[in-house]
């Protein structure tokens, strides 16, 4: 049995039900402006669209390879107290957070996942009509908190498949933008910028610009793109999760390193209980264990070696990763499309970018072994189908 759809991006799918919002209704000029929209469609509202459980999950970034043991561990210890309310300091991680990254605790702020401190900060530095920079084609959830407060997107394309911190810093310093977000490694083409690159941008950037530098997939980058700034310096923003090597996305905790003054500012409109009882031990624990997180990447790296070879062999070639997933470039939107739609026919889960040029490829997890040849076997018999766009 197959799924029979036609299955495009998730904006696609969403914006099919957009609706009219009823004028009774007093919402706020904003709200009443935006379209029913999601960054994301989760593949559970996909397999209950389609009556069918994915038999490969690789369009999430999320880690095929769980958590930490001794996470889970402490999260089960957890679930006996999670009668009560959590530290809403989320103290003890703070401090630990503070230890692992050389800074003070009050240069650490912890919320619900990168995507919670995303908001906050459009929500800090970004008023009504404001533009806001980023690149066209990234991470959508930071355009959908942009849109939710009222800003307005200003973009630059990708020069070779990565973004262009040069052109971003420009672009912010000629429309007077207050907020800049660069992902580094970067969803969805997984590519990244060296250091040296980053330091080179955030010299040049002006003084009223906060920069959110993404690296929610730093544990998987070169060394040479892992960049150490100056936690004082009030423009940078770093964000980190445990979504990714630390195989937590389901409980929802990330934090960002940036400069105490913004941490205090935060502390007055995040969602003081937002980070649950069971994600702080969690995380801890995970922490800890750099064992675990060590083992992850390394298999990571297997498995983009394996979908690097077979990229070549089917002539897909892969785009370079430091992520955990990979980019498959199928050489036209139309044939990337094609091939994900074909997949998911055979209830293999993936995505594509949403805009062109990046919409020639489709991006796929590094699942488990096992994950990894279900997928190989599963491509390998679909590929024919589809007509030779190059």
């Amino acid at each position: 049995m197959h799924l029979s759809l036609n299955y495009d991006s998730s904006w696609e799918i969403v914006q099919q039900t957009e609706m009219v919002l009823n004028e009774e209704f007093p919402f706020t000029d904003t709200v009443a402006s935006l379209p029913v929209t999601v960054p994301f469609v989760g593949p559970e509202a996909l397999e209950r669209r389609y009556g069918r459980t994915f038999r490969a999950r690789l369009g999430a970034n999320e880690s095929a390879f769980g958590v930490s043991p001794l996470a889970r561990d402490a999260m089960c210890r957890a679930v006996d107290r999670a009668a009560w309310y959590c530290d809403p300091e989320c103290f003890e991680l703070q401090a630990a957070l503070a230890r692992h990254h050389a800074v003070d605790p009050d240069q650490i702020s912890i919320a619900a996942g990168i995507d919670e401190i995303l908001g906050l900060a459009v929500r800090m530095f970004v008023s009504p009509g404001e533009p806001v920079v980023t690149s066209y084609g990234a991470y959508p959830t930071f355009n959908y908190h942009v849109h939710g407060f009222g800003g307005h997107l200003v973009t630059v394309p990708y020069a070779d498949d990565r973004e262009d911190p040069r052109a971003l810093v420009d672009l912010a310093a000629a429309c007077g933008a207050h907020l800049l977000y660069l992902a580094n490694p970067d969803n969805p083409m997984g590519t990244w910028n060296e250091a040296d690159e980053i330091r080179r941008a955030v010299k040049r950037l002006p003084k009223d610009c906060v920069m959110i530098l993404d690296e929610a997939y730093c544990e998987f980058a070169p060394a040479e793109s892992q960049w150490t700034c100056e936690p004082d310096d009030p423009r940078i923003m770093r964000m980190r999760t445990f979504s990714k090597a630390h195989g937590m996305a389901g409980t929802r905790i990330g934090y960002t390193i940036t400069h105490r003054t913004i941490v205090s500012a935060l502390n007055k409109i995040r969602n003081q209980f937002g980070v649950n009882r069971i994600a702080q031990e969690g995380a801890l624990a995970s922490l800890g264990d750099r064992d675990f997180v060590k083992s992850v990447v390394a298999e990571v790296r297997r498995g983009r070696a394996e979908y690097e070879m077979l990229g070549n062999d089917l002539g897909l070639p892969a785009i370079p990763s430091a992520t955990n997933f990979v980019a498959f470039d199928t050489g036209a939107d139309n044939r990337a499309r094609q091939l994900k739609n074909a997949l998911l026919r055979e209830s293999v889960f993936v995505r594509m970018p949403g805009v062109t040029p990046l919409d020639r490829c489709i991006r796929v997890t590094v699942g488990r072994p096992e994950e990894r040849r279900q997928f190989a076997d599963i491509l390998q018999a679909v590929l024919p189908e589809l007509p030779d766009q190059r």
